[in-house]
């Protein structure tokens, strides 16, 4: 054949194909006919499978919600599917929510189908920026949770939570002014279909004999500075209040006027899901503290409220003194920290021991924030303890500032009516950083005249020195043991002295501090001179903390080899930073020998530079030594009502 019987071209109306000519084509007819059923067949294939996505992407699929996404959860787009509503919802939000609103309160089986609901209305406040919206969402959260009666779905089902976040960020959102204050005030609120009649307590913002005068939400903000963040789940929206009138004139015990309290706002009803099927609704708006309330009931169940403690805190540190403050202090001791006063956390609550924190030099009490975050996470201690913290003037002499402790201690215990009143004042812990820990050990020795004759001065009574001056001496350096103070714990302290205050430059500054006038006054008639300069016999010291703390001074040396009064615990948190043997290194301001004392109970090193206040293991330490406390005391580690 030739090369033309190869060509697949056949002319129109050509006569049939010769047999030969078939047999060519035999061989395409059956591919041509398995192609043609293999399409046929694929018209007939299942539409049904499966894919397979990744452990980032199959979660954020699952938990879609209208909390992290533009889009209804599965959940919610089945029930608009169900209900034939999907096509209205894409065209017309409000009226698909109206329409659903509609068939779900027809049928009360339907009370699931309230998530849905909220969903939407939180959705529709996105778009439209509505208060309204934003309520109509916490309302029907709340109608679906039904905390008081009726069914309630599984804590397991996902949308159980994503039901409580809908609620409490409906509550921000819904009352919330952009950038303002909640302000927590009965009214009338507008909702979609009607609205809603709110009522404030004023007794509620009445908080220890004190008042809340301002409400933060803490919902939409984030801490800084503080190394862990710690939040309590639950429903509400998390306040941080500010307090007014729980300190005043005359008080040694002061309420820190910068404390930002974690707080809890809970919109509530009666009958929630009855009530929703109306246009005129009412409810309660709620305020409660972390300090006093975790849980609440309503109806028959228990209610965990949502709380930001970390963030309430780092709004209180955002507006307490900044280090800079701490500084000033330490120059000037005439006029700031002269009256002895101790700021708390909370007003004191019968049967709480207290635990004082004494900051070191040039600092003030924010660089306790770290510790003071993670200790009160621990149930026991948070449910034990209330927390003092004393500033001082830090230029000043550590017999001075050591006074000055003993007399705020002092008078808080009398303000609060005394021991007898409440036992739990007479088991006061201190924990001192620095400098702070020398403070807190002059109030738990009995040096007779060790430290005035360790100085190099002749005996007292023969100072011709007026009574005032004689009273003041005799305060500072011929003290006794406190016997409220069951407890200390010395950390980074500088007990043989630091070498930092040993420099030259060290005693440069110190010429700088301003000294309080009653100490110069009564310096001056003991030393002569202006009294910022002691002359003990051919010696001439300039008089103040820094060279107090000098590992040269004679008061340092004496006050080191003093031991800690018998019946009181004392413990050493000692930092060490640099590399090497434990016994020969330092933290950059206090070496390991110079913080090291025998006689304690536990001594424990850590990895850190001078500033442990905010070291993990130092916490750590502080919170065992805080539960031999509890023991010590007869106390149980975990309250009957609290859960770890």
């Amino acid at each position: 054949m030739g090369a033309k019987d190869h060509l697949c071209f056949v002319p129109t109306k050509s006569p049939p194909p010769s047999l030969p000519v078939l047999h060519r084509f035999s061989h395409i007819v059956p591919a041509a006919l398995a192609l043609f059923l293999l399409v046929a067949l694929a018209g007939c294939a299942s539409p049904y499978g499966v894919r397979e996505l990744g452990p980032d992407a199959s979660y954020q699929q699952t938990n879609r919600s209208a909390l992290s996404s533009e889009t209804p959860s599965d959940a919610s787009l089945n029930v608009l599917r169900r209900h034939g509503l999907l096509p209205l919802w894409q065209q017309n939000p409000a009226a698909a929510i109206a329409d659903l609103r509609g068939d779900v309160l027809a049928d009360p089986s339907l009370w699931n189908e309230y998530f849905t609901l909220a969903e939407l209305s939180y959705l529709q406040g996105k778009q439209t920026h509505s208060p309204a919206d934003y309520l109509a969402a916490a309302l029907y959260a709340y109608a679906y949770l039904d905390p008081g009666s009726g069914q309630m779905p599984l804590p397991y089902d996902r949308k159980f939570q994503q039901a409580c976040d809908i609620y409490n960020l409906g509550l921000v959102w819904a009352l919330t002014p952009p950038n303002q204050p909640v302000p927590i005030v009965s009214g009338i609120y507008k909702l979609p279909f009607g609205q809603i009649t709110l009522i404030a307590n004023p007794k509620d913002f009445e908080w220890r004999g004190g008042n809340f005068t301002q409400f933060q939400s803490t919902a939409t903000f984030e801490p800084q500075g503080l190394t862990n963040i710690y939040s309590t789940p639950g429903i509400g929206d998390p306040l941080a209040a500010e307090v007014a009138g729980n300190s005043g004139p005359g008080q040694a015990l002061d309420f820190a006027p910068e404390l930002r309290v974690p707080t809890n706002l809970l919109l509530i009803m009666d009958n929630p899901r009855q009530q929703i099927a109306q246009t005129s609704l009412t409810g309660q708006l709620v305020i409660h503290t972390i300090y006093d309330t975790r849980t609440i009931y309503v109806g028959q169940n228990p209610v965990t409220l949502n709380y930001d403690q970390t963030t309430a805190l780092a709004f209180s540190l955002a507006t307490t003194p900044s280090r800079v403050r701490g500084l000033l202090a330490f120059l000037n001791g005439q006029t700031r920290h002269q009256k002895p006063t101790l700021v708390a956390l909370e007003p004191h609550q019968h049967g709480y021991m207290p635990i004082i924190f004494i900051h070191g030099t040039t600092s003030n009490a924010t660089t306790w924030a770290n510790m003071v975050n993670d200790l009160q996470e621990d149930p026991a201690i948070r449910d034990h303890f209330e927390f003092w913290f004393f500033s001082y003037a830090s230029g000043n002499p550590i017999p001075y500032s050591a006074w000055q402790l003993r007399q705020a201690i002092t008078a808080s215990i009398a303000q609060l009516g005394g021991v007898r009143a409440d036992p739990a004042l007479g088991q006061i812990t201190l924990i001192g950083h620095s400098q702070g820990g020398l403070l807190a050990k002059m109030l738990v020795i009995n040096p007779g005249d060790r430290l005035w004759s360790g100085i190099g001065l002749p005996p007292l009574d023969t100072l011709d020195l007026s009574p005032k001056s004689k009273a003041l001496a005799k305060a500072m350096l011929f003290n006794t043991p406190m016997p409220e103070i069951k407890r200390v714990i010395f950390l980074s302290t500088p007990q043989h002295g630091s070498f930092v205050a040993g420099f030259s430059l060290a005693g440069m500054v110190a010429k700088f501090v301003k000294l309080p006038l009653d100490f110069t006054s009564a310096a001056a008639e003991a030393f002569g001179g202006n009294g910022r300069v002691a002359m003990i016999g051919d010696r001439k010291m300039v008089i103040g903390s820094i060279s107090g703390m000098s590992p040269k001074s004679p008061f340092i040396q004496t006050l080191a080899a003093i031991p800690v009064a018998p019946g009181v615990h004392a413990h050493s948190i000692i930092s060490v930073s640099t590399p090497g043997p434990v016994t020969s290194g330092n933290d950059g301001v206090v070496s390991y020998q110079s913080a090291h004392i025998t006689g304690v109970d536990s001594e424990l090193v850590v990895d850190s530079g001078h500033s442990s206040q905010s070291n993990p293991a130092a916490i750590a330490e502080v919170d065992r030594i805080l539960q031999l406390q509890i023991a010590a005391a007869g106390l149980p580690s975990l309250p009957a009502n609290r859960a770890p």
